[in-house]
C-alpha cells in the first residue's frame, strides 16, 4: 500500500492496480475551489480500478458535485473501472445530473486536433445540424398538414379572427410595399433590357422580356422575398415573444395546441394572401415596364398591350400563380417553427428570427429553381 495524498476533504492511496479514495466532510464551493488541483491529479492517474468511499462526506452541492464528477468521467475514459461505496441517494442523484448537464467545450476538442482536419471538422458539424433542422422541419411540417386535414375534416375549428387578422397584417398592409418594390424592378428590367436590344433593332422586344420575366419568375419570387422578410419575420418573432411570456405554455396547461391557435390562422392567411399580393406585384412589374416602353420606346399603351399579348401565353402567368401558395405554405411553416422553437430569451428571439428569414428565403429560392428546370422539361 502506497500513501499518496491525505487532506481534510480527500485521501488517496494506491494499492498495487486499485486507487482508493476517501471522501469526508463538506463537499461545497470553497472545498471545489481547494480540491479541484488535486482532483486534476487524480484525473491523470493510470490505475485500473479505482473505489471511492463516501462514507464519510457529510455535504455537496453543484460545485463539488461537478468536480467529482469530472474526475469520475476522466479516469472512466481512460479505461478505469470505477466503484462508488457508501454514497448517499441524493448525492448520487446530484453526481447524474451533473453528467447529464456536462458539456463538452468544442474548443478543448478543436485544440487537440490537427490543424487541417479543423474545417473539415466544422463543415461536418454544420452538416449534423443543416440535418438535424431538415428533420425537425420536416415533422414539423407533416404535422401542420395532419392539423390542416382535421380543419378540412371538421375536427378542428378554424379561429376566423385570428385568420382575418392575419390577412390584413400579411396581405393588405403589405400592398405598398410589394407594389412599389414591383414597380420600380418592371422600370429597372424593362431599362436595361430596351439597352441591350436596340444593338440589333429589336427593342420592341422588351415588351416580352419584361412580360415572361415579371410574370414567370421575378413577380412571385420577389413577393415571396418580402414577405418572408416582412411577414415570415413577424410570425417569428410574435410567437417566439409568446414563448418567452411563457404564454404558450399556459396554452397547452389549458389544454390547447400552440398549432391550432398560433400556426393554423397564419398558415391560411399566408396561403391566401400570397397569390393575392403575386397577381398585384405582377400587375405593377407590367406597370413599370409599360412606362419605360412609353417614355424611351416611344410606344403607346395600346402597343404595349398588343405586344404584351402576342408575346405571352396563359401559362406565363400560370407558373408563377402555382408557386405562390407552395412558396407561402413554406415560408409559414418555417417561420412558425422557428417560432416555437425560441428557448426563453430576448436573444433567443433575434437569433430565431433571422434564422427563419435566411432558411425561408433559401427554400423559396431553391424551390423556384426547381420549378423552372420542371416547367422546362415539361414544355411550359
Amino acid at each position: 500500500m502506497v500513501a499518496s495524498e491525505q487532506s481534510r476533504f480527500l485521501s488517496v492511496y494506491a494499492e498495487g492496480d486499485a486507487l482508493h479514495l476517501a471522501l469526508s466532510g463538506a463537499w461545497t464551493l470553497h472545498a471545489a475551489i481547494d480540491l479541484n488541483r488535486s482532483l486534476l491529479e487524480v484525473a491523470a492517474r493510470g490505475e485500473k480500478v479505482v473505489f471511492l468511499d463516501a462514507m464519510a462526506l457529510t455535504a455537496l452541492d453543484s460545485a463539488g458535485a461537478w468536480v467529482l464528477g469530472r474526475t469520475l468521467r476522466t479516469l472512466s475514459s481512460r479505461g478505469a473501472e470505477i466503484h462508488l461505496e457508501g454514497m448517499r441517494d441524493d448525492f448520487r442523484a446530484l453526481l447524474d445530473k451533473t453528467e447529464l448537464n456536462d458539456v463538452v467545450d468544442p474548443r478543448s476538442i478543436n485544440s487537440t486536433m490537427p490543424v487541417f482536419l479543423g474545417p473539415l471538422h466544422r463543415a461536418g458539424e454544420a452538416v449534423v445540424e443543416a440535418l438535424s433542422v431538415g428533420r425537425e422541419l420536416l415533422g414539423f411540417l407533416g404535422l401542420t398538414i395532419i392539423t390542416l386535414g382535421q380543419v378540412l375534416v371538421g375536427r378542428a375549428k378554424v379561429r376566423w379572427i385570428a385568420l382575418f387578422r392575419q390577412i390584413e397584417a400579411v396581405g393588405f398592409d403589405a400592398l405598398p410595399i410589394v407594389g412599389l418594390l414591383c414597380f420600380l424592378v418592371g422600370i429597372v428590367l424593362a431599362y436595361m433590357g430596351a439597352l441591350q436590344l436596340q444593338r440589333f433593332g429589336a427593342s420592341i422586344l422588351t415588351v416580352n422580356l419584361v412580360g415572361v420575366s415579371v410574370l414567370r419568375e421575378i413577380g412571385v419570387l420577389l413577393t415571396a422575398i418580402i414577405v418572408a422578410g416582412r411577414s415570415g419575420s413577424a410570425f417569428t418573432a410574435q410567437i417566439g415573444t409568446m414563448k418567452v411570456n411563457q404564454e404558450v405554455d399556459a396554452m397547452e396547461t389549458l389544454g390547447l395546441s400552440p398549432v391550432d391557435v398560433l400556426v393554423v390562422p397564419r398558415l391560411l392567411a399566408l396561403l391566401v394572401a400570397l397569390p393575392l399580393l403575386v397577381f398585384f406585384g405582377d400587375m405593377m412589374g407590367l406597370v413599370g415596364g409599360a412606362v419605360i416602353s412609353v417614355l424611351y420606346l416611344d410606344l403607346s399603351y395600346g402597343q404595349f398591350l398588343i405586344q404584351l399579348k402576342d408575346g405571352v401565353d396563359f401559362w406565363d402567368f400560370g407558373t408563377g400563380m402555382v408557386k405562390a401558395p407552395i412558396f407561402a405554405y413554406v415560408i409559414a411553416v418555417v417561420s412558425c417553427h422557428q417560432g416555437l422553437q425560441v428557448s426563453g430569451s430576448a436573444e433567443s428571439v433575434g437569433v430565431r428570427t433571422t434564422r427563419s428569414v435566411v432558411e425561408s428565403i433559401f427554400l423559396v429560392i431553391v424551390l423556384d429553381a426547381i420549378f423552372a428546370i420542371f416547367f422546362a422539361e415539361i414544355g411550359i
